[in-house]
């Protein structure tokens, strides 16, 4: 296909422009903010060989990157009439919408695709997070803590997974619901923010569908750095999470036995200089059966090889032997706040026997 087959109107050049870079995945946000500034329009960077783009780069791409411009600038058109279609809007690192703490980190995303309310992406939030199995106190604490959170006007950061991330999103659309169902005026409470592992127009998982309606229908917002008919690769959820961790200055763990996600996302939050707090519901008679079993079965694979070290070793103990605060809900949780680092000491390891007591 020529270059010049591919048309698009005068006016929608440079959001097709940036549109185009955002698609080149092997140039790092501040590359992409570079070719931004310095390529014209998106024909001509359609017409530069990967030998040009290393050359204007300054370094050599890796030898599995893929470049075809103008079949680049072809999805890129499609990606505009696809999102204008669906009502997506696209929020860059330059835009004033863009998310000033995401910002902060290493490896920010350079464009953030979204639905709903772009505006609360720089309100106060909380990112709650935690594992796919909860236990039935986990639900609660999931539900409850995040229906705070909004009451307090403050918005709720997850990633509509199964478990503490769809309990965590219900509770603060409920709070939005249960105010209009009182006929009082929800403008004041905080709404809730759901990070996609997927294309921005694909709910994963499916089943969560009714939940991603409700979402925007409280004024919540989702969002996914990829683009419209993008699929889902388990690289995708770690690289969700990073953003989940980033959004918010506190992320808080409901449950997370050993190997969990969830912890994953609460190491990027202290890489980040985030706080880190754990829910007491982690640490309940039944979530301790869960982080035992599990524990076995990833120490049985670790042998096998089949796991890594890190997995086997991340668990909530790290963080709390390194000081991570235990809560009881939202109330001590900002209570929480307002104390000095290592105030709390609500976690006592007992080494001479390797058994682990938490103390309330």
């Amino acid at each position: 296909m020529s270059h010049t087959q591919i048309n698009y109107k005068k006016e929608d050049e440079d959001l097709i422009l940036r549109l185009s870079i955002a698609r080149i995945s092997f140039l790092r946000a501040e590359e992409k903010i570079f070719f931004q500034k310095n390529i014209d329009n998106p024909h001509m960077l359609a017409l530069l060989s990967i030998e040009e783009i290393e050359k204007k780069l300054n370094r050599t791409v890796s030898k599995r990157a893929k470049w075809n411009g103008e079949e680049n600038l072809e999805f890129a058109v499609k990606t505009l009439v696809y999102c204008r279609r669906l009502g997506i809007k696209t929020v860059f690192i330059d835009d004033e919408s863009y998310p000033s703490l995401l910002k902060e980190i290493s490896d920010p995303p350079y464009l953030l695709f979204c639905r709903g309310n772009v505006q609360i992406l720089n309100d106060n939030s909380v990112s709650v997070v935690g594992t796919r199995n909860l236990t039935a106190e986990g639900r609660n604490a999931a539900f409850s803590f995040a229906y705070d959170v909004a009451k307090n006007g403050c918005c709720v950061v997850s990633g509509l997974a199964r478990g503490a991330d769809g309990y965590a999103h219900q509770g603060a659309v409920d709070a939005y619901f249960d105010c209009v169902e009182k006929n009082l005026n929800p403008s004041d409470l905080g709404k809730t923010i759901a990070v996609l592992p997927s294309g921005i127009d694909s709910i994963v998982p499916l089943s969560h569908k009714k939940l991603a309606e409700r979402i925007l229908a409280s004024g919540g917002c989702i969002i996914s750095e990829y683009e419209p008919g993008m699929g889902t690769a388990n690289w995708q959820f770690v690289a969700r999470n990073r953003i989940i961790a980033a959004l918010s200055q506190s992320v808080v763990v409901i449950e997370a036995p050993a190997g969990s996600g969830a912890l994953i996302t609460a190491d990027f939050a202290l890489d980040y200089g985030r706080d880190v707090f754990f829910h007491k519901a982690a640490f309940s008679d039944a979530a301790k059966i869960i982080a035992d079993n599990t524990r076995l079965e990833l120490t049985k694979a670790h042998a096998l090889g089949e796991v890594s070290k890190y997995k086997l070793e991340n668990t909530p103990q790290k963080f709390l032997e390194a000081g991570a605060p235990v809560i009881n809900d939202y109330a001590d949780f900002c209570t929480a706040l307002t104390e000095a680092p290592g105030t709390r000491t609500d976690f006592n390891l007992n080494k001479n026997n390797g058994s682990e007591e938490f103390l309330f």
